[in-house]
């Protein structure tokens, strides 16, 4: 696997911006990584948006799980981008996040790196903020997405407004109040079932953020999403996203195996 930092700017954002890049390298010679051994994957590697939580930027995931070394073992590449404290939002006193990652980054992406750009081979994962971001884009776009996994995401950020240690963000993302559009709960109520792509919804059992999840599994498979539940015990930490990561690109690998039959 190669490990790239790229540096470029943001037209959208009006600023320099920095995304961390894992991609599939065949090796013959390197001891102890269960990798792509003997030849490059045909055409283009699959491709996976990464999206990290509220106290995180684009290294959180390589610092603190093992997704070079899962991604390897798929031969899939993976794009972490840096959103602040954003929530994937277009800040109403900030930046327009949420057009940069919905419209601007797969354009950067295809700009500086060779991966797929086929819909049956792209997927978008993310955890707590990123997981709410996550269930935004896939429900917004959802023919851009082979599937979409959240880990222990905010799935109905509703709540997020109630939580008054959460001001700050509620002021200047969302200026007090969410909109439709912002609201996969929302988003998922008005989706065409046949649009959607398979979810994966997955949050530890010990975590504030269970009910809300279980909720929303209940309302995607009664809009007619296919939906795999994940809840498993733990908190909201890092040793139960890194558990899950494995199960989660798994997922992917089979609905594209699904989709080729």
């Amino acid at each position: 696997m190669a490990f790239a930092t790229l540096n470029c700017f943001s037209d959208v954002l009006e600023v320099g911006i920095t995304l961390n890049v894992v991609l599939p390298q065949a090796t013959r010679e390197q001891i102890g990584v269960d990798s792509l051994d003997s030849a490059a994957p045909a055409g283009d590697p699959p491709l996976l948006y990464l999206l990290h939580g509220l106290s995180d930027d684009h290294s959180a995931w390589m610092r603190y799980t093992s997704i070079e070394r899962y991604a390897a073992e798929r031969g899939i590449a993976v794009v972490m981008p840096a959103v602040g404290r954003s929530f994937y939002a277009d800040e109403r006193l900030g930046h327009p996040y949420w057009t940069f990652v919905s419209e601007e980054l797969p354009r950067l992406v295809q700009t500086f790196f060779r991966v797929s750009d086929d819909p049956a081979r792209t997927f978008v994962a993310g955890l707590s903020m990123g997981g709410y971001g996550t269930l935004r884009l896939a429900l917004t776009h959802p023919r851009r997405y082979a599937a979409a996994a959240s880990l222990s995401g905010v799935a109905d950020i509703r709540t997020l407004l109630a939580r008054p240690e959460r001001a700050e963000i509620v002021r200047r993302v969302f200026d007090g109040a969410v909109v439709p559009d912002e609201d996969p709960v929302q988003l998922l109520a008005a989706a065409d079932p046949a649009t959607l792509p398979p979810l994966w919804i997955g949050c530890g059992t010990e975590d504030l953020l269970i009910e809300s999840n279980r909720t929303f599994v209940e309302q995607a498979r009664a809009a007619g999403a296919t939906v795999t539940a994940d809840f498993r015990a733990g908190d909201h930490a890092w040793q139960l996203w890194d558990d899950q990561l494995p199960d989660v690109l798994d997922f992917f690998v089979a609905s594209m195996e699904r989709d080729s039959v």
